[in-house]
């Protein structure tokens, strides 16, 4: 069996087709059941997530395994194989081992370094786990992903600013509304639409970035309650954006819904009230003094509440987080309003991280992969291993026990008995020592297999029992994350 990947990402395939590419909830549980239950697939999770659609799969078949899965990703995307396979990409055993530990390290991220994908991957491990299809070799894999994706974070400066889709989306956002003084978002108004996972970031984000004013719009009211009383923040109702965004200068959605949520004619509806009201333009003397003002209050998480700190301006950026979005691209072409999408954020992020921190990650990549390489290739000659210690422990105790029914008749005691049976499996343990140790290290050179086959051809070991051994293996209880 070996490890495959077919998957699109930013790097393969317009936002437009990620966008119908992605997959979540019950339909992501009918996929991986799917691929599991596929002829040539033993095992299968999926990554899916804003930039990134990927099937690993552990194969026997690498053309049966990639057919079936392309065929599965076109049906359940909806998109043409024809249209679909012009931005796949398809890696196999080690490139496909070394693909996930970089994707792990945030070094395949839109935004380079950041923190989000390592969580992504660990969810794609437990869903494949709660569905049953996550087995011994991905597991295994899956394990040695979480863990170069902390030491990447751990031991180098690649997350050092922090750096994610949500902060550099708002750094974007920040130099589209203009100057603040000291924060981002000092003085500004910021309204969040969801209030799933990414939205709690953006929450968060918004107020270290010293936002003035936080709301909080969700269909699940609770949800929404839950995450403004976490920053001293409001809630806004779904059903009347309009009003919400008409007191917003940035608007941060990301829903996940299958439909825009913040439509043009929405927004134009909003741009009226504004209007309506008379509010002044944007980077008046006002806001400064406002900012300056309220300094210590807009730096912390959350003075929200009241009017804002700046007054209404008549800038707006409409950050969109979602995949598919969920802003609609025509409301850029109303006077005033700037939109952010998934395709804009990545050159900014990769600017935020030195190119040795990326060297260092990449170092800790190669490493990684060389000990889950080592690590495999033993496991392969293991059932072998156990197979001949198994056979040598049977011919010792036939021979002990014939040796115990001869020298109990001359009057040997039990202690002397038991300490030649001590003596004697020393022996075929020292002497099995070597050759066992030796076969793991050689294990990993070119034809190493041939090293477990000459063993079990020296010791004419029975094909049954390294058989029963690796039935053994893959029969065990499934692997589960336990990298926290």
């Amino acid at each position: 069996m070996s490890v495959l990947v077919v998957g699109l990402s930013h790097k393969s395939a317009p936002v437009a087709t990620l966008e119908r590419a992605a997959v979540s909830g019950d339909t992501l549980g009918k996929l991986l059941q799917d691929v599991a239950h596929a002829a040539d697939v033993a095992e299968a999770f999926v990554i899916s997530t804003c930039n990134r659609v990927e099937v690993y799969a552990d194969v026997d078949r690498f053309h049966g395994g990639l057919t079936e899965i392309c065929e599965l990703l076109a049906r359940y995307s909806g998109i043409p194989s024809a249209e679909l396979t012009g931005s796949l990409y398809v890696h196999y055993e080690d490139r496909a081992v070394q693909h996930l530990l970089a994707v792990a390290s945030g070094l395949d991220s839109l935004v380079v370094g950041e923190d989000q994908i390592l969580g992504q991957v660990r969810a794609a491990l437990k869903v494949a786990g709660e569905h049953g299809t996550l087995g011994r070799v991905l597991g295994d894999l899956g394990r040695a992903a979480l863990r170069t994706g902390k030491r990447a974070r751990a031991e180098t400066g690649i997350d050092r600013l922090g750096v994610s889709l949500v902060s550099v989306g708002i750094e974007l956002a920040s130099a589209r509304l203009g100057p603040t003084y000291r924060w981002p978002l000092a003085g500004r108004s910021a309204l969040v639409v969801g209030a799933g996972s990414m939205s709690a970031l953006a929450v968060a984000t918004a107020a270290r970035s010293g936002a003035a004013r936080i709301v909080v719009a969700n269909r699940t009211r609770a949800h929404a309650d839950r995450l403004a009383a976490g920053v001293g923040g409001a809630v806004a109702e779904l059903d009347d954006l309009p009003a919400a965004i008409a007191e917003a200068d940035l608007v941060i959605s990301c829903t996940g819904a299958a439909g825009q949520v913040i439509t043009s004619p929405m927004v134009a509806a909003a741009l009226a009230r504004r209007a309506a009201a008379g509010h002044a333009g944007p980077g008046g003397a006002g806001e400064v003094d406002a900012a300056r003002a309220g300094g210590a209050r807009a730096g912390r998480a959350g003075t929200a509440g009241g009017a804002r700190a700046g007054g209404p301006h008549s800038r707006l950026v409409l950050l969109d987080l979602a995949m598919p979005h969920d802003v609609d691209r025509a409301a850029a072409e109303l006077p005033g309003v700037s939109v952010i999408g998934m395709d804009e954020l990545g050159e900014s992020g990769e600017a935020a991280v030195r190119a040795d921190d990326v060297a260092a990650v990449r170092g800790i990549v190669e490493e990684e992969f060389g000990t889950y390489r080592s690590a495999v290739h033993a496991a392969r000659v293991t059932p072998t291993v156990v197979a001949l210690r198994a056979k040598a422990a049977k011919v010792v105790d036939a021979e002990l026990d014939r040796l115990t029914g001869r020298l109990t008749g001359d009057g040997l005691s039990g202690h002397a008995l038991e300490e030649i049976a001590q003596t004697v499996r020393r022996v075929v343990d020292k002497l099995l020592h070597a050759p066992t140790v030796r076969v793991k290290e050689l294990a990993g050179s070119p034809g190493g297999e041939e090293y477990a086959t000459a063993l079990r051809v020296l010791f004419d070991l029975d094909p049954r029992a390294v058989e029963a051994v690796t039935r053994a293996e893959v029969e065990a209880p499934g692997v589960t994350d336990q990298e926290g």
